[in-house]
């Protein structure tokens, strides 16, 4: 799902830039105001662990293939923000370092794969207290996916890069498999999480366990 340059026009790819920009500003101010010794260890523990998983591609349908977001993953450990600084740093690091996704459309990136999942599943955990937290952890996930995907082929047509309506079926189709498989790494990662150290999940997910 990383757009490459060359793929949104100058005006869609600064119109991403600009949320994604404020969203990590936030982060940063909330990093540090909440972090502590003991949850910097996390942050950084998540946003390797998301690296790693990112560079792993799995199988869906019609010979393509699709690899875990973390954003979802990251709003459980880390709450929303700074989750979307953990994969603003993930997402510069692939662009610069390993030509992951395109340097011009780095914003769009960071919008698109953090912080629309990020927001998506802090309001779910804010709206679903009381419901099982995997139950929450599952859903969140798969719609933080599928919001990426959405966003991406919306951001594609209007720069005229391929039309809507063949865009936005073809990653909608394609991402709801990539969604089921984000959703099962994530349930597994917080059910390890929640057996060993229930502290670290964060907010409404912990008020459920």
């Amino acid at each position: 799902m990383h757009i490459p340059d060359g793929f949104l026009t100058t005006e869609v790819a600064l119109a991403c830039a600009v949320p994604a920009a404020v969203a990590v500003g936030i982060g940063l101010r909330r990093a540090n105001a909440d972090l502590d010794e003991r949850r910097v260890p996390l942050l950084g523990v998540t946003a390797a662990f998301i690296f790693a998983a990112q560079m792993l591609n799995f199988p869906v349908a019609g010979g393509t293939s699709g690899h875990f977001m973390g954003a979802a993953l990251a709003a459980i450990l880390l709450g929303p923000w700074l989750a979307c600084l953990v994969l603003a740093v993930v997402l510069g690091v692939q662009a610069f370092v390993f030509a992951d996704g395109g340097i011009t459309a780095l914003g769009a990136n960071i919008f698109n794969l953090g912080v629309l999942g990020a927001l998506v599943v802090g309001g779910l955990m804010h709206a679903a207290r009381g419901l099982p937290p995997r139950l929450v952890a599952g859903a969140g996930a798969f719609l933080a996916v599928m919001a990426a995907a959405g966003a991406t082929a919306l951001e594609l047509a209007i720069s005229g890069t391929v039309p809507l309506a063949t865009v936005l079926p073809a990653m909608l189709g394609v991402h709801a498999l990539i969604g089921a498989g984000e959703a099962i790494i994530t349930v597994a990662a917080v059910s390890a999480v929640l057996s060993t150290r229930p502290d670290l999940v964060r907010g409404r997910l912990a008020l459920a366990s």
